[in-house]
């Protein structure tokens, strides 16, 4: 019998106190990967960078937003978004113009600020889906164009992980191990949850390595534990509104093509683990407006990128609870903890070498995420067309390291290396002829076109699971 027809897709049948874990299972399952991006963005802004207590609200009410929006019948959690790391990273480094003076802690606003704006470009794309419909949309963004573009998003971050995991290198590697090994070997929940595990267990270890007196390559502390005692137990998150500049609108904003690829991807699998066709009820357009709502209501109070999340769908398939009732009360479980500031602390705490440790793998991960976008949709390179676009935006996406700036009236703008890839990359596809793509045609393709990284097992490729 299909498995599909055991599932609960009512869980108050269960009983409260089922329906609790089954909430918190949701919440682990985002965790690790949600509360890494704030760590990961303050890495880039030495320490000045996005609040774990804000982006655990952002992720709660984001989820909340967004099945008000799709009608309360999409199973889905929005945690932070890795494909907006470059972003952060290229903000951080701005020091032209008018950033040349500040510091870390006052561009962070303007980095927000393009997130506003890559949400709201969401709405548009929700609006042409709904008046022309999604196969005539995805001629334009083809998986020859959004997998390259993936490959240069993680390639780009590179450095960044090198640098954090050099600070200490036989910690980066435990946690480099630990994640390798819950994601091939590991086993029901702890397969779906690798990231988490590799933060709880190598910060274990370096509980034990700061108490034998080790200390980081430059001698500095392993641990460092004054922000978590001087910090309340209980309080409310530190928003910050955002700030509007066009040099980070226009570092920020293109990454939305990528996530937006992501979010298709994403509905498609749920869709598939469900056995219901959510992206024509409620409808891609009403996804789609949710997640974009829900990302620029983040960047607004001073919050990451949301995103739909697979580890979440991996969930969906391990429990076979698919009532949508349940993933909200995993956004109510991640608001309430967004207001204890002390457990915020503990976990910023974290050593930038766990953080190089996760992120090496991560980063890398992403790179070859688009490298599976290309191959399950069977992009064909024998075609001179597909070779072209894919070339040109490897090359401006790696080989345009300081953007390319410019001035529009008194206004000084500069394009990133990622924006320059996406719109060559977009205005290529377009006017080569020979596009071939067709949405709908390979349904296993169609989900893998995200950056998100999850473990995704067989049962969400769209194919029917055996009787």
């Amino acid at each position: 019998m299909n498995e599909r027809d055991n599932a609960i897709r009512d869980a108050k049948v269960l009983g409260i106190p089922k329906l609790l874990l089954l909430g918190l299972q949701h919440m682990f399952a985002m965790f690790g990967a949600t509360i890494l991006v704030p760590i990961l963005v303050n890495s880039y802004f030495n320490g000045e960078g996005l609040s774990i207590q804000v982006t655990l609200i952002c992720a709660g009410l984001g989820t909340l937003l967004f099945h008000l929006c799709s009608k309360f019948k999409v199973p889905a959690f929005l945690g932070s978004s890795f494909a907006y790391l470059g972003g952060f990273a290229t903000v951080a480094n701005l020091n032209a113009g008018k950033y040349a003076d500040m510091t870390m802690g006052e561009k962070l606003p303007y980095a927000c600020g393009g997130i506003v704006v890559a949400g709201l470009m969401y709405l548009v794309l929700a609006g042409v889906v709904k008046v022309v419909g999604i196969r005539r949309v995805m001629k334009y963004l083809p998986p020859v164009v959004t997998g390259p573009i993936i490959i240069c998003i993680g390639l780009s971050l590179a450095p960044s992980a090198i640098g954090n995991a050099s600070t200490n290198w036989p910690l980066a590697l435990i946690a480099l191990a630990v994640v390798v090994i819950f994601n091939i070997w590991g086993k029901g929940m702890f397969k779906i949850i690798p990231i988490l595990m590799g933060v709880v267990i190598s910060y274990m270890a370096a509980l034990v390595m700061n108490a034998a007196g080790m200390t980081n390559a430059d001698g500095s502390s392993i641990l460092v534990f004054e922000g978590m005692k001087a910090a309340k137990l209980i309080g409310l998150p530190p928003f910050q509104i955002c700030k509007f500049d066009i040099t980070a609108i226009l570092v920020m904003a293109p990454i939305a093509i990528a996530s937006m690829m992501e979010h298709i991807g994403d509905i498609s699998a749920i869709s598939a683990t469900v056995g219901e066709n959510f992206i024509q009820d409620p409808g891609l357009h009403r996804t789609l407006m949710g997640d974009g709502l829900a990302t620029a209501f983040a960047g607004l109070f001073g919050g990451p990128a949301n995103t739909t999340y697979g580890e979440n769908t991996g969930v969906l398939e391990l429990s076979h609870v698919y009532d949508p009732m349940v993933v909200r009360l995993a956004a109510c479980f991640a608001v309430v903890l967004s207001f204890f500031p002390k457990i915020a602390e503990l976990i910023g705490s974290m050593p930038s070498a766990i953080v190089g440790g996760i992120s090496f793998i991560l980063y890398g991960m992403i790179s070859a995420i688009g490298v599976r976008n290309v191959v399950e949709n069977q992009v064909d390179f024998t075609k001179s067309r597909n070779l072209i676009i894919a070339a040109v935006i490897l090359v401006c996406g790696l080989g345009f390291s300081d953007g390319l700036t410019f001035t529009l009236g008194t206004t000084s703008i500069t394009l990133t290396s990622l924006a320059i890839a996406a719109i060559a990359g977009i205005v290529l596809n377009a006017v080569l002829p020979g596009n071939d793509y067709e949405f709908g045609a390979n349904p296993a393709g169609d989900i893998s076109r995200g950056v998100g990284v999850n473990p995704q097992n067989s049962d969400v490729t769209g194919k029917k699971k055996k009787k």
